[in-house]
């Protein structure tokens, strides 16, 4: 399961890189043209779509990492065992909703064949909309392969939001010690 995490965390961070430098380079690209009062007109459309596949991309890299919207405080208050039954009650929760977004994504796909970008007539909607279904299929994934380590940390009674934090204040207490001394 840790080279499954690994390979995937690879893969989006690089992903994820590739499309802030390319969001980057078009909108640089973009403002260059207007200061030269030559501006594009496909910049505005595909910056969205950029923009929507780092949404995406970037929503999976989180679930793998388990840095997405959580209530640890409020799972850690359950007592056990019924903590564990409520961690399996929100991941099912979160799974099913990203399983019916990846098959509606695919629905729509379906609907938009033969349809192509208004500002760039020969990029088809497909692909470019293609991020749902593909972005819920890889978020499902990487719920699935960060959540034994997850489901592990709850029953310890850990939690992954207390754990970040208490280890930045302890970094932010070193340095200010350090600074004492200097």
């Amino acid at each position: 399961m840790d080279r499954l995490k690994n390979f995937l965390d690879q893969v989006l961070v690089w992903f994820i890189l590739i499309q802030m430098i390319a969001l980057t380079g078009v909108v640089i690209f973009a403002v260059l043209a207007r200061i030269t009062g030559q501006s594009v007109s496909w910049y505005d459309e595909i910056a969205a779509i950029q923009l929507a596949w780092l949404t995406y991309y970037g929503g999976a890299y989180a679930a793998l990492h388990r840095k997405h919207i959580g209530f640890d405080t409020v799972l850690l208050a359950i007592p056990m065992p019924a903590r564990t039954y409520a961690v399996y009650f929100a991941e099912a929760v979160v799974v099913g909703f990203f399983v019916l977004l990846a098959y509606t994504g695919y629905e729509v796909l379906m609907i938009l064949e033969g349809m192509y970008l208004v500002s760039l007539e020969w990029v088809p909607v497909q692909l470019t909309q293609s991020v749902i279904p593909i972005g819920a299929a890889l978020f499902v994934i990487c719920e699935l392969v960060s959540f034994p380590n997850y489901l592990d940390k709850c029953q310890r009674g850990i939690s992954l939001e207390h754990a970040e934090i208490e280890e930045e204040v302890e970094t932010e207490l070193a340095k200010a010690q350090q600074g004492v001394k200097s």
